[in-house]
């Protein structure tokens, strides 16, 4: 998984005006007690990040 194509899905089940603001202030565990900016800041792989994205949004595993 790219970057871009992250940020498409946070943007997608997040709203573009907001995925941003959350990707900068949620805090998850499974990144590390990071936020997604920070992880991604620190060279976390994006499906990595994806996935605890996923996990915290509590979404389908069609989306997965």
């Amino acid at each position: 998984m790219r970057h871009s194509e992250l940020w498409e899905r946070m943007d997608q089940h997040l709203g573009a005006g907001y995925s941003r603001v959350w990707a900068d202030q949620q805090v998850l565990g499974e990144l590390g007690g990071r936020t997604v900016s920070e992880a991604l800041d620190a060279g976390v792989a994006p499906k990595t990040v994806w996935r605890a994205v996923w996990e915290s949004l509590d979404l389908p595993p069609s989306e997965r």
